[in-house]
């Protein structure tokens, strides 16, 4: 029985919610699953990803294959990394502290970066509205300012 790794579609119409599953190949997408490993949640931004990285490895090492999304998602958590670095460890390269110290590493330096995206777009979403709330205030102030025109010159007319 060949095994895949793939995405398992939830939520409604026009707001998807994924379950990473391990399934069988010839089971349908949103059918019988053999292990739920996390969820995705691509409509928040950055996506959320919540994922099991040993239930995943273990999978990985027991010959399931992921899809490419999967794959993706995979690599963005480190579990592709951890497994290149477990099977350096069973080569003999290095032992198993050595490689929990360099995705330790790895981890952190993605978490930072992560962090720096979803600060950068708040940032950016933060700037957009201002520019929006200033634009409103700019038109609100010109209508202003011609309806006291008008109604100046309707006084000079009168007298």
């Amino acid at each position: 029985m060949s095994v895949k790794i793939r995405l398992q579609r939830h939520g409604s119409k026009k707001r998807p919610f994924y379950f990473i599953v391990v399934a069988s190949t010839t089971a349908p997408r949103d059918g019988k699953f053999i292990e739920k490993l996390g969820t995705y949640n691509p409509l928040t931004v950055p996506a959320t990803i919540r994922i099991s990285r040993e239930r995943s490895l273990y999978w990985l090492d027991k010959g399931a294959l992921p899809t490419n999304t999967c794959r993706r998602i995979l690599s963005f958590k480190g579990v592709l990394f951890l497994k290149h670095l477990m099977r350096g460890v069973t080569l003999g390269l290095f032992d198993e502290q050595t490689a929990m110290e360099k995705f330790e590493k790895w981890n952190a330096e993605h978490e930072e970066l992560v962090a720096k995206r979803e600060e950068s777009h708040r940032a950016h979403k933060a700037e957009r509205r201002h520019e929006t709330m200033q634009d409103s205030v700019r038109r609100v102030e010109e209508k202003n300012i011609a309806r006291a025109q008008v109604a100046e010159a309707q006084k000079e007319t009168e007298e």
